[in-house]
């Protein structure tokens, strides 16, 4: 039997776990969706213990399809929602509160007393992050002020702090009984408490944010050992933890983005951008961020600018469960295309503030150049052409911090199925798309970190040799057309801003 690899893809509306084959070519699938929890305007919570549960089942469920044990697989991958905020007792394993996602809001209060000030520049100089309340360090803070009785548990380490991968990892190995407490840098970097250079836990950030660091989990490298799961777990076998990446990171390395300025975007809950920028690490003077890409066990570290957008496909899911204008995701392509253009409609949907590169909790979604004429066609074609603007802002910003070109556009993730959606990606940003065979490369990222830690990769070389193209997009727009449409977005997206007080 080929030398198989599992990955276990823990993401915002789902939690999937696959089995790849060394080619990178899926053998087996399972995928299940959790409660999104919307307790308030802002506040978005997942249920930490449902998506345990979910793991475990996609795990068996997969295995099953396949007619495969866990004892066939050489080791496991697992890439994860970054950013979503989690704290659990140690003694127990019980979480003390639902997690609360990366796109809830709560914490802009917090944010707003740092934004400005001098702790503001100490963030964004060692964690390479502008404080925002998309970051866990807040967040942390927001739950130990809500239960202010943690506070001196935490010092103990009997409250313990983790992403969504440190608490897959805390329960694969053990839990309550010895389960081990790591992440990954990335992950880490997605807190505002870890520095970019050292790759650790920085005390002068936690000091800002409050943090006693006994709660926070150990920082490994993103291919290498994270222990094993346990044979009465749903693998029913002793299998080695060999790769953890944040989702993103994860996308970039199944996409073999292995080379400075090499870049992928992929389209999921929200979009991410993220360009190789090799061993330098690059301040960003355009609202991006900067943050560390990958690291294989015993190397130096491999940063990467990154644009992240809070609301592409989460704005498709909008039109169907909120306005009820589909059934299905998939049906946005055929409405948009029973019109030939947007109609003047232009919806920006920053329904938790604007991400990359505004960076404007205040901001909230609008729908602007609305007229008799308009339709649901119109409203549906908007959408997706609101995914491909804001895509844009964030290409300009990264072009002009690493002051070159991108050439041609890798993409990934769900929405890449949507041809209309591509071939407008194309137009908008006037340059290439390509679409490559296997577009689950956020799983498959994770099952190439394992493979490289376990083995069964020599080198990133090897990763690059299994990458194949399926569909490229040619822009076909005029220039003066691309330049008229994103002028128009330009002043859409001025509707947005200011709308809260932080309140």
């Amino acid at each position: 039997m080929a030398e198989l690899l599992g990955s276990i893809d823990q993401g915002t509306t789902s939690s999937r776990f696959m089995v790849f084959n060394p080619a990178g070519e899926e053998i087996a699938k399972a995928q299940m969706e959790h409660d999104q929890i919307l307790p308030r305007q802002g506040w978005v919570e997942h249920n930490p213990e449902e998506i345990i549960s979910n793991t475990e089942k996609v795990i068996e469920e997969a295995l099953k399809s396949a007619g495969l044990e866990g004892k066939d697989l050489v080791a496991i991958g697992i890439t994860n929602q970054r950013e979503t905020t989690l704290l659990w007792e140690r003694a127990t394993g019980k979480p003390v509160c639902n997690a609360l996602v990366w796109q809830d809001t709560r914490t802009d209060r917090i944010i707003a007393e740092i934004e400005g000030k001098e702790q503001s520049e100490i963030i964004r100089s060692k964690a390479g992050l502008p404080p925002a309340t998309y970051f866990s360090g807040g967040k942390i803070r927001w739950i130990l002020d809500k239960y202010p009785e943690l506070e001196s548990r935490a010092k103990k380490g009997e409250i313990l702090f983790g992403n969504m991968d440190t608490w897959v990892i805390w329960n694969l190995t053990g839990g309550k009984n010895g389960g081990l407490h790591l992440t990954d840098i990335t992950n880490a970097s997605r807190t505002m408490l870890m520095n970019l250079e050292t790759l650790a836990w920085d005390r002068e950030l936690c000091d800002i944010f409050r943090i006693p660091m006994a709660m926070l989990p150990e920082i490994r490298p993103s291919s290498g050992s994270f222990g094993e799961t346990l044979s009465s777990g749903p693998f029913q076998a002793n299998l080695p933890i060999m790769g953890v990446l944040g989702d993103q990171q994860a996308a970039t390395v199944g996409q073999a983005c292995f080379a400075a300025g090499e870049a992928k975007n992929t389209y999921g809950t929200g979009n991410f951008m993220l360009s190789n920028t090799g061993s330098r690490i690059i301040p960003s003077r355009s609202g991006l961020l900067t943050t560390p890409c990958y690291q294989l066990s015993g190397k130096p570290a491999v940063y990467a600018l990154e644009g992240s957008i809070a609301v592409t496909g989460s704005a498709v899911q909008w039109l169907r469960d909120q306005l009820g204008l589909i059934s299905g995701a998939a049906e946005i392509e055929s409405l948009a295309n029973t019109v030939e253009d947007n109609g003047g409609v232009y919806f920006v949907p920053a329904f938790s503030g604007l991400f990359a590169p505004y960076w404007r909790s205040d901001a909230r979604g609008a729908v602007v150049g609305l007229t008799r004429y308009a339709n649901k066609g119109h409203l549906a074609r908007a959408t997706l052409e609101a995914i491909c603007y804001q895509t844009k802002d964030v290409l300009g910003a990264m072009n002009k911090d690493s002051g070159i070109d991108l050439q041609i556009m890798k993409v990934d993730g769900g929405a890449t199925v949507n041809n209309t959606l591509m071939q407008l990606q194309a137009d908008i940003l006037g340059v290439p798309v390509v679409r490559p065979l296997v577009t689950e490369t956020t799983a498959l990222g994770a099952a190439y970190a394992a493979g490289l830690a376990s083995g069964v990769y020599t080198s990133p070389d090897d990763l690059k040799n299994n990458w194949k193209e399926d569909r490229l997009w040619e822009p076909v727009w005029s220039s003066d057309q691309r330049e008229a449409g994103y002028s128009q977005w330009k002043k859409a997206v001025k509707r947005t801003l200011d709308w809260t007080n932080g309140n």
